[in-house]
């Protein structure tokens, strides 16, 4: 007799434990967590298709082979984008020949005004190696959005704060250093200056 009352009570036991495992969702077992596989690469930099000054079609591929130094900004920028034009012409300069392995890149951000022409005449002021790339507007926001660059059009207004019509392009003024897989490397903010880049270049360029 009391044989069957153990095994009774143990059924019971286990009855009611299986409800609770059944119907208490905090006792249910819980799904892992997904894992998120990460890279460690920064996620600067990609696909494009732009027009060169000569009016030819060119892709990312222009960025293989060699360092390039990647810059976006409009001819008409009154200072940020010729002080940054600037500082790339005299980081080449102070890297002598060991400069002539990088490419300096000029991208348009308002290529409504930007025309290859433009563009050329535009960068005939600064270093002569500089490569200057423009395209449709569509092309020109695909390109800045794979470096992760902000751009917006600002119309300028007059004395009475009415609109005149025209623009500026307020933009991120960061330089890229791309490396010889057409790849992120580094960056520099608008603020560094020429021996600053030519130094960190030195030593991208010696590790290469």
């Amino acid at each position: 007799m009391m044989i069957k009352r153990l095994l009774i009570g143990s059924l019971i036991l286990l009855g009611t434990l299986l409800v609770l495992l059944l119907y208490l969702p905090a006792m249910r077992p819980q799904p892992l967590p997904m894992q998120v596989q990460t890279t460690g690469e920064v996620q600067i930099g990609g696909p494009f298709t732009l027009i060169n000054t000569r009016g030819e079609q060119v892709n990312e591929s222009l960025l293989e082979g060699h360092y390039s130094l990647v810059y976006f900004g409009f001819t008409y920028c009154p200072d940020i984008c010729p002080l940054a034009l600037q500082t790339i012409t005299e980081t080449l300069e102070t890297l002598g020949p060991v400069g002539d392995e990088v490419m300096p890149v000029f991208i348009s951000l308002d290529p409504e005004r930007d025309t290859p022409e433009v563009v050329a005449s535009y960068l005939e002021h600064f270093h002569p190696r500089f490569v200057g790339l423009t395209g449709t507007l569509a092309q020109t926001t695909a390109a800045a959005e794979e470096y992760r660059v902000y751009a917006k059009k600002s119309f300028l207004k007059d004395a009475d704060g009415v609109e005149t019509g025209d623009y500026t392009v307020d933009h991120t003024g960061f330089l890229y250093l791309m490396n010889p897989a057409g790849r992120y490397a580094d960056h520099f903010s608008k603020d560094a200056t020429a021996p600053e880049i030519a130094e960190r270049l030195r030593r991208a360029l010696a590790g290469s």
